[in-house]
């Protein structure tokens, strides 16, 4: 049995880094890793590959050959020596459609934990920026509850690079609303103002009816470079992919410690990380979206 994290999200929302940082951590707090590159794009990584699939084929490659079959006997001849007592973080390509609609990656992914027995949470990624324009936000949910359904894995949602998130301008309301996704008609009210999203009135409140009816997306937020932060999303992945209770088969007493442990509630993560990145001047003039 071996555990990881499937790390996916749209370009340029921290995936390279997120493996970086997070491979970092895990050897600093003594666990084996390995990180597994599958962007065959990606071909200047700041870690340190236990398995690159440019090993295998190359962008270059594709783009000349469109026809390529599947290749998951070479992957498990790499895996396998690794599973025994290795950490797995894969690192997938940018591309929402791998995730959120082609059938290629969930495949990999259904062989892994039904064939290979691994244990595999799914750690969706998205800039945090994409809270400062309401319209980004709803199509940030859309991908987010997309790849939820899709990848059909143990799933958290991640606002990265929260350290940066003011840099693009004022929140309409405070973190704990984006993060939760509370009552997403307040949102629309800040969308019917902007003369371009107006038009699309019906087809937006259509879609935040479809979130809200679902009510499976939630956010956790991350700043890379901070280790609370990181030890905050550590926990989380670590119970959701059974990683915490890995070795006390067997000792109930063990395992109900841990799952009554003390719980970090995420108000008070939440406002804990808005008085630490967010500017006290920039408060929101919405404080309290009840009201």
């Amino acid at each position: 049995m071996a555990y990881g994290q499937v790390v996916v999200g749209p370009p340029g929302s921290g995936k390279t880094t997120y493996c970086n940082g997070m491979s970092q951590f895990l050897r600093l707090i003594g666990r084996k890793v390995a990180v597994v590159n599958l962007d065959p794009a990606n071909d200047e990584l700041p870690y340190e590959c236990a398995v690159n699939i440019e090993e295998l084929i190359r962008l270059e490659d594709v783009m000349a050959e469109h026809s390529l079959g599947p290749n998951g006997d070479w992957l498990q001849s790499k895996l396998q020596p690794l599973a025994k007592d290795h950490y797995f973080l894969f690192d997938f390509p940018g591309q929402v459609e791998l995730f959120t609609l082609h059938s290629n990656a969930k495949n990999v992914i259904h062989v892994m934990t039904n064939k290979w027995d691994y244990r595999l949470t799914a750690v969706h990624l998205v800039d945090a920026h994409l809270c400062s324009d309401p319209g980004k936000y709803v199509s940030a949910l859309l991908l987010s509850l997309s790849a939820m359904l899709h990848l059909e894995l143990p799933h958290i949602n991640v606002l990265s690079k929260i350290d940066l998130i003011e840099s693009y301008g004022k929140l309409a309301f405070n973190l704990d609303f984006y993060t939760d996704v509370q009552d997403l008609s307040y949102l629309q009210n800040h969308l019917d103002q902007d003369p371009r999203s107006a038009k699309y009135r019906k087809l937006t409140k259509s879609l935040c009816e479809l979130i809200e009816d679902y009510s499976l997306v939630s956010f956790t937020t991350l700043n890379i470079q901070d280790k609370e932060s990181v030890m905050d999303i550590v926990k989380l992945i670590d119970k959701s992919n059974g990683y915490v209770f890995a070795g006390i088969e067997g000792n109930i007493n063990e395992f109900n410690k841990i799952a009554a442990g003390p719980l970090d509630w995420d108000y008070y993560r939440n406002a804990a990380v808005q008085e630490k990145y967010f500017k006290e001047e920039s408060s929101n003039e919405e404080n309290d979206v009840s009201e």
